[in-house]
């Protein structure tokens, strides 16, 4: 069965906010990463020195069962309006899961990044459902641990 978790984006401040969370919450990042660090992608123009250094991703676990994520918005995806600025993300278990779950989510919403491989190794999709919910459906196709 799929795991559901909370992803947060911020304008900017994603570094600060989760430090600020961390110290509630105690534990480490199990993942931190930079907009300067992905791959080059011939479909997406390489992040400006300042949006190179905005947080692309950060997991910070929170309990056994869930994991806060979270990153911060670029001239790319556009501003964010607190209290909209958070996505529900699924980890589906297999590939058929994400397409299930993806598919029968997003009927009558908007598609903002259809299923497909992405360079951190997970099967991954975005959308908006009808009723106005942003979801993130992944699949780690080479799963961590």
């Amino acid at each position: 069965m799929a795991t559901v978790n909370t992803y947060l984006t911020f304008n900017g401040n994603t570094e600060e906010a989760f430090n600020f969370y961390k110290s509630v919450f105690g534990g480490e990042f199990t993942y931190i990463g930079k907009f300067k660090d992905m791959p080059a992608d011939e479909n997406c123009p390489p992040p400006s020195a300042e949006e190179g250094e905005l947080i692309m991703h950060v997991s910070l676990p929170i309990s056994k069962e869930t994991v806060l994520m979270g990153s911060d918005a670029t001239s790319f995806s556009g501003k964010v309006v607190p209290g909209t600025n958070f996505s529900i993300s699924i980890n589906a278990e297999s590939r058929a899961e994400a397409d299930k779950l993806f598919a029968g989510l997003s009927v009558g919403g908007t598609v903002t990044m259809p299923m497909e491989n992405t360079f951190w190794g997970a099967y991954f999709g975005m959308f908006t459902d009808k009723f106005g919910i942003n979801w993130m459906v992944n699949f780690d196709e080479m799963p961590k641990g």
